[in-house]
């Protein structure tokens, strides 16, 4: 029987191919065999008792100032605020509502460790140790969207969201207000020449807010589907916006004019006047369209010239060029 013998180019091949394959085959069987294992403990809840709620008040004896700046924003009357309640009871106090409107809301025992959104809502349960153990956060549109999903959707579509500036660089998450002294100060931050236009210099004149027209919301609330609105995250200003304010002014030509007072009357026509002024300007147009044609001619025969004694030239300096060489190698 004949045997197979690898040469010492082949064998360092072999030796690559041999390895390569038994790793990978115990990569995917390591992959096979843990896979019910994690799967496993993703299925199973976490225990209650490692996930201690201590409360707003407890947070606040370390950090009392802002807790009393929470304590004045929508998120701690989350689910104490009488138009929450109203429609909470409305809907037949639906369990899923209290997801957002509460803190530490566990769906399984349809409980809820606090009321409104403190701050364990966002930073996690208080963990034993802490400060020295932190309760990391991580501020982004990812957070926020967990209850505020229609706002960063509209976010998301925005050119806001495709330069990644996140809710944070606008909003303080603690007394929810924007950071700068009103919302026109907050946008100059990165918009500095707000009065660029003639609509927005007319418009920040009478006094309005980039919102007014960038943030429009119709005050129609019949609208509203399960309690959600559109926020104007989108920041993009629409027909919507102008009639909110100009309604009686939008595509009514008579009320615009009216307002200015009496029209003005119509000059007199002279149709001989303009029919005249017509064939002048037509007779110019055809002037100027044989000027332009002549000027082109006159430009390719002056460009055809200078190619052959420019042409010319370098072929005699070629030629000479190549005799001499021609001559020094005879010699």
């Amino acid at each position: 029987m004949p045997t197979l013998k690898l040469t010492a180019r082949a064998r360092p091949w072999l030796a690559f191919g041999l390895a390569l394959w038994t790793f990978m085959a115990l990569g995917m069987a390591s992959a096979v065999w843990t896979a019910p294992a994690s799967a496993q403990d993703a299925a199973t809840p976490t225990p209650a008792a490692t996930e201690f709620f201590a409360g707003a008040q407890f947070c606040g004896g370390c950090h009392p100032d802002i807790h009393g700046q929470w304590e004045l924003t929508r998120h701690a009357a989350a689910f104490s605020s009488p138009i929450f309640q109203e429609s909470w009871t409305g809907q037949g106090s639906q369990f899923a509502c209290l997801e957002c409107h509460t803190t530490g809301y566990d769906r399984d025992q349809a409980s809820y460790a606090a009321e409104g959104v403190t701050c364990e809502a966002c930073h996690g349960p208080f963990q034993v140790g802490h400060p020295e153990k932190p309760m990391p956060i991580e501020p982004d549109a990812a957070l926020c969207s967990t209850c505020h999903k229609t706002t960063t959707d509209e976010w998301r579509a925005s050119r806001h969201g495709a330069v990644g500036l996140q809710c944070q660089s606008c909003h303080n998450p603690h007394d929810q207000k924007p950071k700068a002294e009103s919302i026109t100060a907050l946008c100059i931050n990165c918009h500095q020449d707000p009065g660029q236009g003639f609509a927005h210099s007319t418009h920040a004149s009478a006094g309005l807010e980039c919102s007014n027209c960038h943030m429009y919301r119709s005050p129609d609330a019949s609208a509203a589907v399960g309690g959600l609105v559109p926020t104007g995250h989108t920041f993009s200003v629409g027909s919507e916006a102008c009639i909110g304010c100009h309604q009686d002014t939008v595509h009514t030509r008579d009320t615009i004019l009216s307002l200015t007072g009496d029209q003005p009357p119509a000059p007199e026509v002279d149709p001989e006047a303009l029919q005249q002024q017509v064939q002048d300007q037509e007779a110019q147009i055809q002037s100027l369209e044989a000027s332009s044609s002549v000027r082109l001619y006159v430009g390719l025969a002056q460009g055809a010239i200078v190619g052959l004694i420019v042409g010319a030239v370098a072929a005699w300096i070629v030629s000479r060029r190549l005799r001499l060489v021609d001559e020094e190698g005879e010699a």
